[in-house]
């Protein structure tokens, strides 16, 4: 099973280069990122008292072309909205959170038989063997100017929610290859991470 990793802050452009990459390679790709706003929006639409951890436990999501589906509505347009971009890293940070989506992640990578995936923690936990394990960043500017739903401000502090909390921290993953894409083009960046699997 081929397994592709790729790590790194919100805005570094994971989203993106995860998919050029998979259609390089003739891969599926899986956003995890997509699977946490998922549970955020889900945790929202439940008000204050909702408890993220049985939301993750307790919804089923599927992700397909592109288009995110939870208990059956598809939430696509949803999870992308401002309020989910500022749930979204509290909802991470909770342990059951992350360990039903793990569960989920590594399920679905199975049943693709294989993927590029796309996240936090993909090389340091999700998928610690993979062939190979990239981590993209870029400086906080240059991330906001690619981010809609957040700011400068919103991009640190998200970064600092992320490196920080207890359970999976983002982290540069062991032999992961550290790759900015600040100035650089999509295709640029494409090429380099193909090239390291040839």
């Amino acid at each position: 099973m081929r397994v592709v990793a790729i790590d790194g802050p919100v805005g570094s452009g994971k989203s993106t280069v995860a998919r050029a990459v998979a259609e390089r390679l003739g891969l599926d790709c899986l956003e995890t990122g997509a699977m946490y706003r998922a549970v955020a929006a889900a945790v929202l639409r439940r008000g204050d008292d909702a408890d993220p951890a049985a939301v993750a436990q307790g919804i089923h999501i599927e992700m397909s072309d592109g288009r995110v589906v939870v208990d059956g509505d598809d939430v696509t347009d949803e999870i992308r909205r401002p309020d989910v971009g500022r749930m979204v890293s509290q909802v991470a940070a909770v342990a059951d959170v992350r360990t039903a989506l793990v569960h989920l992640q590594r399920r679905w990578v199975a049943d693709h038989d294989g993927a590029v995936v796309e996240g936090r923690d993909i090389g340091s936990v999700v998928f610690p063997d993979a062939e190979l394990k990239v981590f993209l960043t870029a400086t906080p500017e240059e991330r906001a100017k690619r981010r809609a739903d957040e700011d400068a401000d919103d991009v640190r502090r998200r970064d600092r929610i992320d490196s920080t909390r207890a359970v999976s921290p983002l982290v540069v993953a062991d032999g992961a290859v550290v790759i900015d894409s600040t100035g650089r083009t999509v295709d640029e960046v494409v090429d380099e991470i193909v090239g390291l699997l040839a």
